[in-house]
């Protein structure tokens, strides 16, 4: 019965109940640059929407480009005056993390803030074309490897413009159910023991990980760059698709605890601009709020070995 204290507010001033536009209220972005992947549907759009709204020059990161800008049409329809680019990222192929860099690279665009948003969820087993467990490559080692390769941007842009670079990791509660042993680092592709459910908690967790191993380094390296997880919450979907009577009951009894699409960014849009995230950094949120990750996410030398696991990975070929 968790949610029922979710919907009053924490010490942030913000709930379950808020909304990206409601934790963005008064808070004026203009002259900061955002990239969000993922931001062709759901909470990314919704990220991508909300933080353009308040005058950030937003970088669609995008596998389709057609649809995206399709949705950058529909984000200046309500936003006139919105600053959107649409460009093309395929989360789940090195080769379109590393072009896509570097074409960012090359237009001299500052890049104040990283929403790490995209992902995938449960799909049977696949590899990469980089012969990568599909969930794990695509949900972190393509973030980790975009990350890694705009990193000097977002430094150089926080010294340029004396304001704080934010990344934003959007992990989920579902980080804390990753296999029994966290990362298996040396099972990532093993076919037979593979549980789509258990590699989507494994991939969530490298993204908690990621960012606690990240913020350490920055932090050492006194780079005015802070990075965070997140839990977006439990989004509202077509939950009755595909089930029977009784648990289609059940599944519209949850669907009224279950966040709408405004509510599931709000986490993304507090923690990539509120001023009381400033100097924040290797935490995990949920509800706008501090919150509690994995038992995992106290083991230095877990997120150490993923770091290093993840540089093998994204080694140039």
């Amino acid at each position: 019965m968790t949610w029922i204290f979710s919907l009053f507010s924490g010490p942030s001033g913000f709930s379950a109940n808020s909304r990206a536009e409601d934790v963005t209220n008064g808070i004026d972005g203009t002259g900061l640059t955002a990239i969000v992947t993922g931001a062709s549907s759901g909470i990314g759009t919704e990220t991508a929407s909300v933080l353009a709204l308040r005058g950030v020059h937003v970088i669609m990161a995008v596998r389709n480009l057609q649809v995206g800008q399709k949705v950058k049409a529909s984000i200046c329809k309500k936003t006139p005056n919105a600053k959107i680019d649409v460009m093309e990222l395929d989360l789940s192929s090195q080769a379109s993390v590393r072009q896509f860099a570097a074409d960012y690279v090359s237009k001299n665009l500052p890049l104040n803030i990283l929403v790490l948003n995209a992902g995938i969820m449960s799909p049977p087993f696949t590899l990469s074309q980089d012969n990568i467990e599909l969930q794990f490559a695509t949900n972190h080692i393509g973030h980790f490897l975009l990350t890694n390769l705009l990193l000097d941007t977002m430094k150089k842009t926080s010294t340029k413009c004396q304001k704080e670079g934010r990344i934003v990791i959007v992990s989920s509660e579902l980080h804390k159910m990753s296999y029994t042993e966290g990362i298996r680092f040396d099972k990532i592709n093993d076919e037979k023991s593979y549980h789509a459910f258990y590699a989507y908690g494994q991939s969530k967790l490298a993204n908690v990980l990621h960012a606690k191993e990240l913020a350490r380094r920055l932090q050492e390296e006194r780079a005015n760059v802070t990075v965070n997880s997140l839990h977006p919450g439990v989004i509202k979907t077509n939950l009755q698709r595909n089930q029977g009577t009784i648990a289609s009951f059940f599944s519209r009894v949850a669907f009224t605890f279950l966040k709408n699409i405004p509510q599931g960014a709000a986490t993304s849009c507090y923690v990539a601009l509120h001023p009381q995230v400033k100097g924040v950094s290797g935490e995990y949120f949920a509800d706008s709020n501090l919150s509690k990750a994995s038992k995992y996410i106290d083991d230095p030398e877990m997120a150490k070995k993923l770091w290093d696991f993840s540089l093998k990975l994204t080694e140039s070929k």
